[in-house]
């Protein structure tokens, strides 16, 4: 039985990547058994990449956790999830890695956000040295896409893999919403942390669009503000556009009442170009509920998302373009319906968590052979 640290945040805050390293610790593995020191930097999204001196407490805690751990338990794997293209992240894993990565035989990295290799260039070269102690030559590097930045092969990883989410089948505890969308009773959706780079003020623009043509809509904004400045911008265009009756801000949801919120959607909106973005959690959660999706050409979303099939892709920061393709599915509503339920049939042919789990595992195994 191989033994395996991860050290990484569960929520809160409700992030994808902390939802998954959640949802990974639930597994039931069949050769391996799994450990967790909990990094509990952020309490919530605005508290996320930002620096407070409470936060070099708990790093101290953390290193004297992850000692103890590997010590106590033997312990020969650690799993980390390295931080995004952000300076005050990097310099957390760097604290942490380079003090403790040289406890444990094998390194795998899962890069649930991507990007950390690109701010290597910039670094002086008393950093770059340091950074390299800590990021360079993991065993194992997963990617959740291939079209993600090349994280692993950047950091010089052994063995990179490519194992994108699966996530359990939420949907069939809901009354999915089997009817196609009809005009003047549509509800859009967008879920996720609510900030301008996931693409906010652009889908707020494209709603003003669709309602100066007339089409009556309402769209549900499910999650947190990253920062108050940004909550105040997003109001302010709401209502200056005059959209106060057609969007909503519902606030952090989880369990239940998130999953009623997308079994009651009809299409699913995420024009996001967030920096770090790998993947998109909530893209999957919504083809499990059978939702076509409009979202992004950006990162790994192209490899969800299949354009004209299971919904729509458009350039990023362009609020026309988005417009036009909620537009479509508005205007077609048997289209929009056949679309969602494709992008059903995607999710379970390839993105189960039965899938993830084997490929997940397969990976902690494969690292003791090397």
């Amino acid at each position: 039985m191989e033994k395996v640290l991860i050290v990484g945040q569960t929520p809160p805050p409700f992030g994808g990547q902390a939802l998954m390293i959640e949802k990974l610790l639930d597994i039931n593995f069949e050769n391996v058994e799994i450990y967790h020191v909990r990094l509990a930097f952020s309490q919530d999204m605005i508290e996320v990449g930002r620096f407070q001196f409470k936060k070099l407490y708990h790093l101290i805690y953390i290193i004297g956790s992850i000692f103890y751990m590997r010590i106590r338990h033997g312990i020969h794997i650690l799993y980390y999830p390295p931080a995004g293209p952000h300076k005050i992240p990097m310099f957390r894993d760097i604290a942490i890695l380079a003090t403790t990565r040289w406890l444990f035989e094998k390194i795998v990295f899962h890069f649930h956000a991507g990007g950390i290799s690109e701010l290597y260039p910039q670094l002086p070269p008393l950093l770059k040295y340091i950074y390299r102690k800590a990021y360079w030559n993991p065993d194992a590097a997963i990617l959740l896409s291939e079209r993600n930045p090349a994280d692993g092969e950047r950091l010089q990883a052994r063995k990179q893999w490519v194992i994108p989410y699966g996530i359990e089948d939420h949907s069939t505890h809901f009354n999915n919403n089997d009817s196609a969308p009809e005009l003047g009773q549509v509800q859009l959706l967008y879920v996720g942390i609510l900030r301008e780079s996931k693409g906010l003020l652009i889908l707020i623009e494209a709603c003003r669009i669709l309602h100066e043509q007339g089409f009556v809509f309402e769209l549900n904004l499910v999650g947190e503000f990253a920062s108050e400045i940004f909550k105040q911008t997003a109001l302010h265009n709401v209502a200056s556009y005059q959209l106060e009756n057609h969007v909503r801000f519902m606030g952090v949801l989880t369990g239940d009442d998130k999953w009623r919120q997308f079994s009651k959607a009809d299409i699913f909106c995420f024009p996001s170009f967030f920096e770090s973005e790998t993947f998109g959690l909530v893209v999957l959660e919504a083809m499990q509920f059978g939702l076509p999706v409009v979202a992004t050409w950006w990162r790994g979303i192209p490899s969800l998302v299949r354009d004209g099939e299971t919904g729509y892709l458009v350039p990023i920061k362009d609020p026309e373009a988005l417009a036009e393709k909620i537009k479509i599915l508005l205007q077609k509503p048997k289209q929009a319906r056949e679309m969602g339920r494709k992008g059903r049939e995607v999710y379970l042919e390839n993105y189960t968590i039965d899938k993830y789990k084997a490929n997940i595992e397969e990976v902690f195994l494969s690292v003791t052979d090397q």
